[in-house]
C-alpha cells in the first residue's frame, strides 16, 4: 500500500529502551495463561473485553486502572507529539522500517477518520500510537509482547511491540505491508468505538452477561473493529497495490479464533471465540473495503 509518510504531529510516545518492573502479580501471569485459551495474538484490543469479564466474574482483583484513572508510580517517557509542531514524532517513527510502516499507516487512519467524523459532525480526537519493546505500560497495566498489539480504551492508546510484525509474517505466514496495515487500522478501529461510546455500551451489556453472552459481544466489537479497518482502506483505494486485498484477507485468515485454536490445541470451542472465526474476520474486513461505509459496519444487529 502507497502511503505518504507520516504527519510529524501525530500522538507518537516511545517506551522502548525504558525498565519496567515486573508488575502486574498474579494479574499478568493470569493474563499470559489466558491468551492460549482465548486463541487471539492480533487485534488485542478485546484483551480489554477479556479482563472486563475476568473482572465482573472474580478474577483480576488489580483491575482499577482500567476502569478509570491512570496506573500510579509508573514513568513513561513520551517522546511524540502531544503537543502540535514538536517534530518528535519523527525520532520514534524513523528507528527503522517497521516503526515508520506503523506511523505511516497510524497517520493515514488519523486523516481518513478525521474527515469521516468532520462530514458527520462527530467530535473527533486523535489516539496515541505507542511503540514498546518487551514490556511497557498503559493505562490498562502491563503491556507485554504475548499480548500483541492492543488498545487501551482508558488512556486511548495504540500499543506496539513491532516484533510482532516479524511474527504476523513468519508464525501466521501473513506478509506484506497491507497485512501490517490492517493491524493498526484494527486497532484504530477499537478506538472509534470508544469515541462512539459503542465500547462502553458493550462494556455495561458485559457486566450483566453469561461467559458466554460476554464473549459473543467481544466477538461483535472485533469484527467491527475489522470493518472498520475496511472501511480505512476502502477511503484510500487509489493507495492499495494489486495483491493488497488479498494480503489483508490471508490475515484475517489466520488470525481467526478457530484458526488459532486448531493450531495450539487441536480442536475448536466456540463459546470462547472472542475475536471470530477466520470466515467471519474475513467477511467483515471484505464488508468495509466492497463499502467503505462505517454505517454498513453494525456487527451488533442480527447474525454475524
Amino acid at each position: 500500500m502507497r502511503l505518504d509518510d507520516f504527519d510529524p504531529n501525530i500522538n507518537v510516545e516511545d517506551q522502548r529502551g525504558q525498565s519496567f518492573g515486573g508488575g502486574g502479580g498474579s494479574g499478568g501471569g493470569l493474563l499470559l495463561g489466558l491468551l492460549p485459551l482465548i486463541g487471539s495474538r492480533f487485534g488485542c484490543g478485546g484483551i480489554v473485553v477479556v479482563l472486563l469479564l475476568l473482572a465482573v466474574f472474580g478474577g483480576l482483583g488489580n483491575l482499577g486502572s482500567m476502569l478509570g484513572g491512570g496506573v500510579g508510580g509508573t514513568a513513561q517517557i513520551q517522546t511524540g507529539a502531544r503537543s502540535s509542531g514538536s517534530g518528535s514524532a519523527t525520532t520514534a517513527c524513523s528507528l527503522d522500517e517497521s516503526s515508520r510502516s506503523a506511523c505511516n499507516a497510524f497517520s493515514s487512519a488519523d486523516k481518513t477518520w478525521a474527515a469521516i467524523f468532520s462530514r458527520s459532525g462527530e467530535r473527533f480526537q486523535q489516539p496515541t500510537l505507542v511503540f514498546y519493546s518487551g514490556r511497557g505500560q498503559s493505562g490498562c497495566g502491563a503491556a507485554q509482547s504475548a499480548m500483541g498489539p492492543f488498545y487501551c480504551p482508558t488512556d486511548q492508546g495504540i500499543y506496539l511491540d513491532t516484533s510482532f510484525f516479524r511474527e504476523l509474517q513468519d508464525r501466521f505466514h501473513a506478509a506484506g505491508d497491507f497485512a501490517q496495515d490492517y493491524v493498526i487500522a484494527h486497532e484504530f478501529g477499537h478506538h472509534i468505538q470508544k469515541l462512539l461510546g459503542t465500547s462502553e455500551q458493550v462494556r455495561q451489556q458485559q457486566a450483566r452477561a453469561s461467559d458466554v453472552e460476554g464473549n459473543r459481544l467481544s466477538v461483535r466489537l472485533e469484527l467491527q473493529a475489522d470493518c472498520y479497518a475496511g472501511v480505512w482502506a476502502a477511503q484510500n483505494r487509489d493507495r492499495l497495490d494489486p495483491g493488497d486485498v488479498q494480503e489483508g484477507m490471508t490475515a484475517a485468515q489466520a488470525i481467526g479464533d478457530d484458526t488459532l485454536q486448531k493450531e495450539a490445541q487441536g480442536r475448536v470451542m466456540p463459546d470462547s471465540f472472542t475475536h471470530g472465526t477466520s470466515a467471519q474476520r474475513q467477511a467483515w474486513l471484505k464488508r468495509g473495503l466492497d463499502s467503505g461505509d462505517p454505517a454498513q459496519c453494525d456487527t451488533f444487529s442480527g447474525a454475524i
